[in-house]
């Protein structure tokens, strides 16, 4: 491959990682606006079993934006490296963020504010020192890849771990431990992203017009990615039920996406030829992103308001701390009058009590 078709495809596949980002955001938008407009009306709502969505036209919209996003991400991995695309998936979360405080009128706190901007900043930093992965341009050469003693080790390891998330450590610790199940959604989500890199490629080639239908690995990465989802969707459902969603989102996220750049470091060499300051640059940007959503999750339904700042931050109050002060010993603020009376105004209480005992007889 040439350097500008490489340049290209890096393009391509950031572009289409944002518009993923930004369609998949602004679906939760859109299906929100369509069940409120159905409360609204009084049908029967979607949490207590009713199905009035359905005829609803934003709704569809809004989960046909979700296919859209779902799809743009999936050819996104055809052309960028994993350890790209993965991360970026934090923007939809900021997307949707952002669009809900608008058209939702659901207020976006300070911590909610700043982990945006430190999603885009983190975002910007991956992009500028993404990793550039070896080329991989037919089953052939994915075939080869798979092939390799590394991943076979990793892919191993990945199994029989999750086996025994699933058959051990789940039915003793599962309902107590948040990091179970999401643990086994993030390890067979990285091999779930494996299969859908290879599906990309084959899916390129058969736009070429090469006779792909022939070849056996596709349609074994298609099983491998049917139950990889179908895993990850069962145990992610379980940990939403148990656990509070602010908390289970930011914990995938990060071992989701930890587990998809190991993968892809491995498999497709995407770390082998970069300087240390795009290693740097890389891991800088993936936690700052880290940070941001767990600002935004963590703190979303946490009020802030003035009370909560330094007196000094607050408005208002610096003018009446000072208001305070001038008057001084005419009008002595409580905070700031004496815990103990001192010996002069003792003795002048003392004298004055005298004098009305002398009058008084």
């Amino acid at each position: 491959m040439e350097p500008s078709s490489g340049h290209s495809d890096f393009y391509i596949g950031l572009g289409l990682a944002l518009s993923s980002s930004l369609f998949i955001g602004g679906s939760f938008i859109l299906k929100k606006k369509g069940l409120l407009k159905l409360s609204g009306r009084g049908c029967v709502r979607a949490g207590l079993g009713g199905h009035a969505y359905l005829r609803e036209w934003l709704w569809w919209a809004g989960l046909l934006s979700m296919g859209i996003g779902e799809a743009a991400n999936f050819a996104a991995y055809a052309f960028a490296p994993a350890t790209l695309v993965t991360p970026l998936g934090a923007l939809s979360v900021l997307v949707s963020a952002v669009l809900a405080s608008y058209f939702l009128n659901e207020r976006l706190n300070v911590h909610g504010k700043i982990g945006c901007i430190l999603c885009i900043l983190g975002s910007t930093v991956m992009v500028i020192h993404a990793p550039q992965e070896e080329e991989v341009s037919s089953l052939q050469s994915m075939a080869e890849k798979l092939k390799d003693p590394g991943f076979i080790v990793f892919a191993v390891c990945v199994l029989v771990s999750s086996a025994l998330l699933i058959f051990v450590a789940g039915p003793r610790y599962g309902h107590s431990n948040i990091l179970v199940y999401v643990l086994v959604c993030s390890a067979i989500g990285s091999l779930s992203v494996s299969s859908v890199k290879g599906l990309g490629i084959a899916i390129k080639q058969l736009f070429v017009g090469e006779d792909v239908w022939k070849e056996p690995l596709g349609w074994i990465l298609l099983v491998c990615l049917v139950i990889c989802i179908s895993i990850q969707i069962n145990y992610l459902n379980k940990a939403l039920d148990i656990f509070n969603t602010s908390v289970v989102t930011p914990i995938y996220y990060v071992l989701f996406t930890t587990a998809v750049m190991t993968c892809s470091a491995i498999l497709f060499k995407e770390w082998e030829h970069m300087v240390l300051m795009n290693i740097i640059g890389t891991i800088s940007g993936f936690l700052t992103i880290v940070l941001g959503i767990f600002l935004l999750h963590a703190f979303r339904d946490v009020p802030f308001t003035a009370d909560l700042l330094p007196l000094f931050l607050r408005r208002g109050q610096t003018d009446v701390l000072a208001a305070s002060w001038r008057k001084g010993a005419k009008n002595p603020s409580c905070l700031h009058q004496p815990l103990l009376e001192s010996e002069d105004m003792l003795k002048e209480g003392t004298e004055k009590a005298n004098v009305e005992e002398d009058q008084s007889c």
